[in-house]
């Protein structure tokens, strides 16, 4: 059976409390289980102490078939930070906020320039998303359209080097496809409002609970973090836009990415985030998967 866990973001030693609470075992470097395995949701890099460490346990557990990682945003962040453009420059421009983002990974690798470049390969290996008969799991938004397209355009769900390069370029398919499926989905606000988000920016569009029904929805309750300054009225989408959402009759989905607060809770039986934000100060979470359709918040844990 698998055990999902959610953004670490260099946590390395809550990572190692959680895995022993789940009851695997550390032999060495690696950390195995005699009847489960692990699936991992993305965002092993930027903001925490010990990230080296966090990549080191992952990997490790991933080629010893341990264990399952998927990319998050901040991997493919450091990918396109990395990667050179054909004209000069990078994908991901090196501007001030892009390397503060990054500064936690790139200052813990000072020094280690060859170990770090492996890092940026190996992640050109982790999928965008999983997909079993029983289950789902993806870092940040499942949207079927953009998994579909996808799955025939990526060999095994992975990014090669060229579309890399192709999913930067803004307005394009390929690049909503992997925003969304990496940074959730977004709708703009009424004119009239604005947010500060995490960061400290000042923001028109909020992420949004792709998992509810647009239609039925308000600004503030379709919001993935609660904030009682949105408007309490209908969404009004721009024409053309989709209002599917993840109804209950879809199989279990697992992600993480929105730094959610509090107690670790389903939204609901069959959507389970397992982001609760261990980079401030909160926890860092599992939910043990035995294979049922209906799933229960007393099987998250957290440390």
């Amino acid at each position: 059976m698998i055990d999902f866990i959610g953004d670490i973001h260099g946590h390395a030693d809550e990572l190692q409390a959680l895995l022993k609470k789940l009851g695997y075992i550390k032999k060495g470097k690696l950390f195995t289980h005699s009847e489960r395995k692990i699936i991992f949701i993305g965002d092993y890099i930027d903001r925490g102490p010990k990230i080296p460490e966090t990549l080191e346990i992952v990997r490790t557990m991933v080629e010893d078939g341990n264990a399952i990682a998927l990319m998050g945003n901040h991997e493919y962040n450091a990918l396109c930070f990395h990667q050179k453009e054909t004209s000069g420059g990078h994908v991901r421009p090196h501007y001030i906020k892009n390397v503060i983002q990054h500064f936690k990974t790139l200052e813990q690798f000072q020094n280690r320039q060859k170990e770090y470049d492996d890092y940026i390969e190996w992640f050109k290996t982790l999928p965008l998303f999983y997909e079993t008969e029983e289950f789902r799991a993806v870092h940040a938004c499942w949207d079927p359209d953009h998994i579909k397209y996808l799955t025939k355009l990526l060999p095994k769900g992975k990014l090669t080097e060229d579309l890399l390069n192709q999913s930067a370029k803004k307005e394009t398919k390929l690049h909503l496809a992997v925003e969304e499926t990496l940074k959730g989905k977004e709708i703009q606000l009424p004119k009239e409002h604005r947010y500060v988000d995490k960061d400290g920016t000042e923001r028109q569009e909020m992420r949004i609970r792709w998992w509810e029904n647009i239609k039925k929805a308000t600004y503030r309750s379709l919001s993935v973090l609660e904030d009682k300054n949105l408007p309490d009225t209908p969404v009004r989408l721009p024409k053309g836009s989709s209002s599917d959402f993840y109804t209950g009759h879809e199989k279990p989905v697992f992600f993480g990415h929105y730094w959610l607060q509090g107690k670790p809770s389903l939204f609901k039986p069959n959507v389970c985030c397992l982001d609760y934000s261990v980079a401030k100060k909160g926890y860092l979470v599992a939910y043990r998967f035995d294979g049922e359709k209906t799933l229960s918040s007393k099987k998250m844990m957290k440390v």
